[in-house]
């Protein structure tokens, strides 16, 4: 766990630098125990890489939602928080991880997300709680820590009728960890897996639209 006292991580960038991130494990742990949301249409930011990972066959359509139009992947350009040109219902699945941290007006955002969900369509997220703010790229626009309470609260308001569901992902050895720079592969399997509901290094939650709710126009 290298020196305790320190005040100087043993790396920064999160851990890139040695090996798969902590947070990865849980990140990749909760998409994998809720791979039967991904379905139908989806929609992922960034990238598709949990969506094709976890998705499979059950996948009909996989678009990316970036805010470069610069990107080559991006089958849609757009900030989430300012999202009014993107289609209404058009998506059974929203893959969101570490991303609505870095989005200042969160409840324009998680509004568009509900929006852009079909009926019965499920909002697939994940929140930093504890985590360094070292990568150059994101660290400027970093707003938001969540917790569990928070995140329960904003997301029953966008998802009026709805279901959602909020974990404590971690524990405070991995919390420890994870500021030191330390990754995945160096933590004891046994240690990296116990189980902590009082800390929040990550949040992941699935947030579902109510079926009932008429959809206003599809693109």
């Amino acid at each position: 766990m290298g020196a305790v006292r320190a005040t100087v991580p043993i790396a920064r960038a999160y851990g890139f630098d040695r090996g798969r991130p902590v947070d990865r494990f849980f990140i990749e742990r909760y998409v994998t125990a809720n791979a039967h949301y991904i379905r139908g249409r989806v929609l992922e930011i960034g990238d598709d890489a949990y969506t094709m990972t976890y998705g499979g066959e059950r996948v009909q359509r996989s678009d990316i939602l970036h805010f470069d139009a610069a990107n080559p992947k991006a089958t849609l350009v757009g900030d989430l928080s300012r999202a009014e040109h993107l289609p209404d219902a058009a998506f059974d699945c929203m893959i969101v991880t570490q991303t609505l941290h870095l989005i200042y007006d969160i409840r324009a955002a998680l509004a568009h997300v509900h929006r852009l969900l079909r009926p019965g369509g499920a909002l697939l997220a994940t929140f930093p709680g504890i985590s360094q703010i070292s990568d150059e790229d994101w660290g400027p626009t970093w707003c938001w820590g969540w917790s569990r309470g928070q995140a329960q609260e904003l997301l029953e308001a966008a998802f009026p009728g709805g279901r959602v569901a909020v974990e404590a992902l971690g524990n405070r050895f991995v919390a420890v960890a994870f500021l030191q720079g330390l990754v995945a592969d160096e933590l004891p399997p046994e240690r990296l897996a116990a189980p902590d509901d009082q800390v929040a290094f990550l949040l992941g939650a699935v947030a579902i639209r109510a079926a009932g709710d008429a959809p206003e126009r599809v693109l």
